[in-house]
């Protein structure tokens, strides 16, 4: 398959730069039928159903980007991808041709940065002076994707956060989490759908272009994740009762799908890693049905929500989208959507005017 199947126009216009007020934004489902499918995030308890298991990412994004000045002059921005031990960082430099083995970074007062060597995936080796987690907040930045084309702001601290975000790492907020309201959760689990939580810490290879001509010649990087074993429980208990697991973005995708790969079966608990790629023809062990938000081309992402609904359903329903106004990408509006063949995933057959 031909990574430029997957490619569709975008209008820069449909491109999110600010978000929608949370709990507000719009939510496509094309699983249902016209009454239920346009609405907005707030409709979203109203389509689960009793007995579904819903599980988020609740990875909470680091002030991971820094902008200090070499000794000897000259700005340059440092993007924190992966701590590797002590005080040192994996990390991407603007401009690379500045980052030099032995050159040193000023970032604020008392905290300096040198560069050790370049690694691979164009990544540099960097030693912090001190402990670089205690100053992020005093002088990180939070790492908007590059498609949004302004700087951060002190609503990105907030915005570009899930409600539930807890355990500190990533680089990308899993942005299917960023439309939940502590009242939307609350609606959904009086609604008898249980909410489960996961662990993925999002880092470079999430986003990580696909540059070869054929799909199945991408590689993604490695990714920690944990589940906890509450969470392991849960998706037993929902398995053997027959009710649908419910993931809420597609880094809620990799971890259970590559954690039930890793054990053959449901996920167990614990902390692993995965570099799972999932594309058309993939065997779906775990999920049911995708939150998700709209995607870039030719991406992983993209790509991960047409191996689980289907190629031609999911840039027809992006054509559709586009045509009804959505909002594209982290801040943009979501998607509800399951397989081509439903099973578990299908919708309510009463009561809820689903499609056929």
């Amino acid at each position: 398959m031909l990574t430029a199947d997957f490619d569709f126009e975008l209008p820069a216009d449909r491109i999110a730069d600010y978000p929608a007020p949370r709990g507000e934004s719009r939510l496509f489902c094309p699983d249902f039928d016209a009454s239920r499918r346009h609405g907005t995030i707030a409709d979203l308890p109203e389509l689960l159903l009793p007995g579904d298991l819903l599980v988020v990412n609740n990875t909470r994004v680091l002030p991971a980007r820094l902008f200090g000045t070499r000794e000897c002059g000259g700005r340059v921005e440092l993007l924190l991808a992966e701590k590797i031990g002590g005080d040192d960082w994996l990390c991407l430099a603007r401009p690379g041709r500045r980052a030099k083995p032995g050159t040193t970074i000023e970032l604020g007062e008392v905290l300096r940065a040198t560069f050790l060597g370049r690694e691979e995936g164009g990544l540099f080796r960097v030693r912090f002076s001190e402990a670089v987690e205690p100053h992020l907040d005093a002088i990180g930045h939070i790492p908007l994707p590059p498609y949004i084309k302004r700087p951060d702001e002190p609503l990105d601290r907030v915005s570009y956060q899930t409600v539930y975000a807890r355990e500190p790492g990533s680089i990308a907020a899993p942005t299917a989490g960023l439309h939940f309201t502590p009242e939307i959760l609350e609606r959904i689990r009086g609604r008898g759908v249980a909410v489960a939580e996961v662990t993925l810490t999002v880092g470079l290879g999430t986003f990580k272009p696909i540059t070869a001509d054929l799909v199945h010649e991408h590689v993604m990087d490695r990714e920690r994740y944990d589940i906890p074993e509450e969470t392991a429980t849960a998706l037993q208990a929902t398995r053997a009762a027959g009710g649908r697991i419910v993931a809420v973005g597609t880094t809620v995708v990799r971890t259970l799908e590559g954690a039930a790969q890793a054990a053959g079966g449901l996920p167990r608990p614990g902390a692993d890693s995965t570099d799972i790629f999932i594309s058309p023809g993939f065997d779906f062990r775990v999920v049911d049905l995708l939150l998700t938000n709209f995607h870039l081309p030719r991406s992983s992402l993209l790509i991960l929500v047409s191996a689980l609904a289907g190629r031609t359903r999911v840039l027809d329903a992006y054509r559709e989208a586009i045509a009804a106004g959505y909002r594209f990408y982290s801040y943009g509006d979501a998607m509800l959507i399951g397989p081509v063949s439903p099973g578990r995933a299908a919708p309510p057959s009463a009561g809820s005017s689903p499609a056929p």
